[in-house]
This record gives structure tokens, C-alpha cells and sequence, in this order.
């Protein structure tokens, strides 16, 4: 098989969307990436790609010849048949030296310009560019490396094209949002999700542009397909991108946090020291209230049948990419998930809404992100949300309206799993509706146990909470760092403790309404515990032998059994029966 295609950055952000897009166009791609191939390949399995048509070789855009040998190399052998080279390289950081910016953004660059030049069929080189590279000249002082590195290299990359009759096309994307992408305006998205962003940069009238990672990579497939985009360049953007305080506050709406109202002009901004703004200087270049000449890209993708999608559509799925991957920090939860309107909460919903087979609600002070191992193992349609006020969804009025509402959309008779403090919603929920519950069962119901003084119920406790670091936290309670990661958040300790307490003084009623189920006997119930954390004496429980009060974090495989015997789904071989 010979590529027809080659994507330097292959495994970047836009690179690995250019990759996906051209195999689902059954185009002959080699990806061309710098280190382990499984960074590609990783993602693009996540994607369900066909990879039948892709190439991973190994380059070096630093070095002439970019690590793929000259005419003659036994693996430019293997890449004659290239005809559209994009290059999709680049070095996006903020607080490069000029020299680290230099290496690949220009030597890279030109690199990649004199290669595709030896392409005996080559039909296109297209260039990834920036944005804010026209106008202006290059000031390496104001500008920041990043920058003037992409400033200089689009006068080089047009320069050393003509010189040597490579036919071009430039690109110039605004910042690119999509599945992945943490840098950026990522950083503003987490500081107003941290509720560490008391004020916006600029003011009315700031503009910063997006475009959607799939339509850019849709837009780039298609320039070579089209011999009029020879020697062009295109500035892809969404014109109807809300200004700077209009985006966050749709962001903002769209993650139930309140929005900033205040706003620093720019010039303030650069006088005030960096550890008060927590503002790079470089990203100041970038406020401004500047519009791009955008009118050859939409033309072009007319001809060429694009459509971006919505805008506000395509930020709030951006924003819930963002939050389900903690930024960066971790894998996202396996989809699909997001923030919806719950009963006027926003709220963490993941899995199924409509048909799921189990509803799995989460105990303090994890998140639905805690029963990750036990959807995996489940294998079937599973809904999973975040309680109101607990990890990434905001307060609701009445949990158990809550309730109500996260399972009105439901069309089956799902089993109803409740972990501790998610017991109590999922008792109250079978009590009012029993024909549309098939089953529950009570994970380490809190309420059946004795207090344990596990969490500190003093008013000292929300302050401890939150100035303990996470490791020590999470070893104090038993759960992986990660499974709390939202208690910093603005609030979140002193929901957690109101909610300990309100649980705490609420035993004696949901004793009553679990006997007043089981004796209605409409619905079974079933209790699952830790051997190291039982129920009260006397009271019937599967056991799961050496797990404690997290058994969907420790033992997912025993637990899974246990509540697919409850819910009269078990497997004809379970993989680890739990033991009672």
C-alpha cells in the first residue's frame, strides 16, 4: 500500500483530526510523528478510525530531509506515490525560548517546503499557519516566541514555495476547540470552572475566534481536491463566535457556575504583576477586538459543501470534553456525557439517559466517575450522574425531585444502584414509582451502619477538607486522589459535609422506608457491603470479602456480580462471584 497522503504532527491535535478525516475519505495517509506511534494510533482506535489505510513513519521536521532519508531512502521509497503533504507541525507553547519557537516553526517549516518539493507528483503542500500573522511585522519583544515564530514562518513557508514551484495553500485556523484540545483558551475554560476567574481580559468588543477541530479537518481534506485553492490562503474561523464576555458566560451557563462581571483593559493588564493576574504576556497579543478577512473560506467551503457546525453547540461540547477529562489530567469518562438541565441543576449526566438497564448513583465523596470500572465490566446501557451539588453538577432544590427528573426520560425498568449516600434517593425513588424499578441495590448503605467517624463533623471540617492535599485525603478515606478532584472546587467541601450531616440525622427515616419496601415487596432489594464495613448486625447482605466502603473501586468484578444476581441479570459465568 502506497500513502497518497502525508501529515507531518500527525499526532497532535490537528494532525491526528486530519488523519482521521482523510482515512474516512479512503485516503492512503502516512502519519508522520516524532516519538512512540502509539500516541496516534491510541487515539485514533478511541475514534473507531479504519486504520486499514494508515502509515505511521517516523520523522523530524528539525533536520533537512526530516528523518525519512533523501530521493533514494529505502522509506522515501515507500512514500513516492505522495501527492498532498500537509503540514500540521508546530511548537504551541507559551514562554518558548525564540530558538525552541525557531526550530520547528520556521527551520521545521521550510524543512517540510524542501521535501515536498521532491515529490515527483505532488499536488499540494498545505501549510498550517496562525491567524494573527498578518498586518504587523515581526517584533520578537511584543509578540512572545510562539508568535513571531508563526509570523516569520508564513512569509518564509509563501517565500521558499515560489522559489521552488511548490503549488500552496495556507491555512490560517483560529484557535482550534475540539475533543482533546486543554491549551489555549482551555486554560480560561478551568479557570472559570475553578472559580478562579474573578475578572475577563479586555472588555466588550474582544474577539477571540474558534473553529471546530472536525470542520477544520474537513476543510483541510478538501483544499487539494480543488485547483483554484493553489496559491491561496484561507483564515478558517467561526465569524459568529460570541465576544469574549458573551462566550464565557455561555460557557458559564453551560457548566452551572457564575460567570465574571468585571473586566481589565489590556494595558492594565501588562502593567500588573503576573502573580496577581495569573496571565501569561504572550496570550495578551491575542485580546483584541481584530476581524478576519473570512470571506474566501466561507466561499470555498460553499463550493465545497461544508457546513461549521453551531457555534454555541460546538463550545458547550468542547466544554464538556474539557471538564470530563479533568483538563488533561485523566482519560474522559467513556461517552457519551455532559452537562444537562436536571431538575434546575446542571448536572453530570454519563451513559444512557433513555434506555439504560442500571442507574448507578454515587456515595460521598466520590463522583459517577467512580463506577467507570463497573460500567465497563456491566456491559449493557448505563446511566450515571453526578448527585446535585456533588462533584461536577451544581445544587439542586430537592434530591429527590432530582431524582424524578434525572429518570423521567427512562423507557425501561432499569435496577437502581445506589452507593452510601446515593442509597437514599434510590429507596425514596423505588418507594414512589415500584413499576418502573426492576430491582435495587444498596452498595454500603451508610444509614444501615454505625457511625464510624469516618468523615469530621465540625465546623473545622470543611476548611480541613479542603486545605488537605488530595493523596492524603484519598488515603484517609480509602479512594484514589482522582476520585475527588472536584472537592477544591468553590463550595464543594461545605456540600459535602451539609450533606454528611443531613444523611447522618436522616437514618431513622430511611430505615422506615426500606422496610416499608420491602414489606410492600414490589420491588426486591438487595443489600451489598464490604467485609470490612458491614451493615448492623442481623441485617441481610452479600458480603464481598475484603473490600471496605468502596467496593465499585476495589473490587468491580465482585461487585458486578453481586448486582447482576439482584437484578436477575447474572452472567452464565460470572467472572469473580462475590462471597457471602
Amino acid at each position: 500500500m502506497t500513502p497518497d497522503s502525508i501529515v507531518f504532527g500527525a499526532a497532535g491535535f490537528v494532525g491526528r483530526s486530519l488523519v482521521a478525516e482523510l482515512l474516512r475519505q479512503d485516503r492512503r495517509v502516512a502519519a508522520a510523528v516524532r516519538g512512540p506511534a502509539e500516541r496516534l494510533t491510541s487515539w485514533l482506535a478511541g475514534q473507531r478510525a479504519d486504520t486499514a489505510g494508515l502509515t505511521v513513519v517516523g520523522a523530524d521536521i528539525t533536520v533537512p530531509g526530516l528523518g525519512l532519508g533523501g530521493a533514494g531512502g529505502a522509506e522515501a521509497r515507500g512514500l513516492e506515490g505522495v501527492r498532498d503533504v500537509y503540514n500540521a507541525a508546530a511548537r504551541f507553547a507559551f514562554g518558548l525560548s525564540l530558538e525552541e519557537a525557531r526550530r520547528v516553526n520556521v527551520t521545521g517549516a521550510l524543512n517540510v517546503v524542501d521535501w515536498a518539493a521532491t515529490r515527483p507528483g505532488l499536488r499540494r503542500l498545505v501549510h498550517i499557519s496562525g491567524y494573527r500573522v498578518g498586518g504587523a511585522p515581526v517584533d520578537h519583544r511584543a509578540d512572545g516566541a510562539y508568535e513571531a515564530s508563526k509570523k516569520e514562518a508564513d512569509a518564509a513557508v509563501r517565500v521558499r514555495a515560489r522559489e521552488l514551484g511548490v503549488p500552496l495553500t495556507v491555512v490560517n485556523p483560529s484557535s482550534v476547540i475540539g475533543p482533546g484540545q486543554f491549551i489555549g483558551l482551555a486554560s480560561m475554560v478551568e479557570d472559570l470552572w475553578r472559580g478562579r476567574l474573578p475578572a475577563l481580559p479586555g472588555g466588550s468588543g474582544t474577539f477571540l475566534p474558534v473553529v471546530e477541530s472536525g470542520y477544520f479537518a474537513r476543510f483541510m481534506a478538501a483544499l487539494p481536491e480543488h485547483e483554484e485553492t493553489t496559491g491561496k490562503a484561507y483564515w478558517v474561523l467561526d465569524d459568529g463566535t460570541p465576544e469574549l464576555p458573551e462566550l464565557v458566560s455561555l460557557i458559564a451557563g453551560h457548566l452551572g457556575v457564575p460567570a465574571p462581571r468585571l473586566t481589565i483593559p489590556v494595558r492594565l493588564l501588562r502593567r500588573l504583576p503576573r502573580a496577581l493576574t495569573r496571565a501569561d504576556p504572550e496570550t495578551l497579543s491575542f485580546i483584541s477586538g481584530d476581524r478576519y478577512h473570512t470571506a474566501p473560506a466561507l466561499a470555498f467551503a460553499e463550493r465545497a459543501g461544508l457546513r461549521m457546525p453551531p457555534v454555541g453547540e460546538a463550545l458547550r461540547s468542547w466544554a464538556d470534553g474539557l471538564v470530563g477529562a479533568r483538563f488533561g489530567a485523566g482519560a474522559p469518562p467513556r461517552g457519551p456525557y455532559g452537562f444537562r438541565n436536571v431538575a434546575g441543576s446542571r448536572t453530570w449526566v454519563a451513559g444512557e439517559r433513555e434506555n439504560p438497564e442500571y442507574v448507578l448513583l454515587h456515595g460521598l465523596p466520590l463522583d459517577a466517575d467512580s463506577w467507570e470500572g463497573v460500567r465497563d465490566r456491566l456491559g449493557v446501557p448505563v446511566l450515571a450522574a453526578d448527585l446535585p451539588g456533588m462533584g461536577r453538577s451544581a445544587p439542586a432544590h430537592s434530591l429527590d425531585d432530582w431524582t424524578a427528573a434525572l429518570l423521567e426520560p427512562v423507557r425501561t425498568r432499569p435496577v437502581l444502584v445506589g452507593h452510601s449516600l446515593g442509597c437514599g434517593p434510590v429507596l425514596r425513588y423505588a418507594q414512589a414509582h415500584p413499576g418502573r424499578v426492576a430491582a435495587v441495590v444498596l452498595v454500603a448503605p451508610a444509614f444501615l451502619q454505625a457511625p464510624s467517624g469516618r468523615f469530621p463533623r465540625s465546623r473545622a471540617a470543611v476548611p480541613a477538607l479542603r486545605r488537605m492535599p488530595r493523596d492524603r485525603l484519598g488515603e484517609r478515606l480509602g479512594v484514589p486522589a482522582e476520585a475527588i478532584a472536584d472537592l477544591r472546587r468553590p463550595g464543594a467541601a461545605r456540600r459535602v459535609v451539609e450533606a454528611m450531616r443531613a444523611a447522618h440525622a436522616g437514618r431513622p427515616a430511611l430505615r422506615r422506608v426500606l422496610d416499608r419496601v420491602i414489606e410492600d415487596a414490589r420491588v426486591p432489594v438487595t443489600v451489598v457491603a464490604g467485609s470490612g464495613d458491614p451493615p448492623a448486625a442481623g441485617t441481610p447482605a452479600t458480603l464481598i470479602q475484603g473490600a471496605g466502603h468502596y467496593p465499585q473501586l476495589t473490587h468491580p468484578d465482585e461487585l458486578v456480580a453481586a448486582i447482576r444476581a439482584a437484578g436477575g441479570r447474572a452472567l452464565p459465568e460470572p467472572p469473580r462471584p462475590a462471597r457471602g
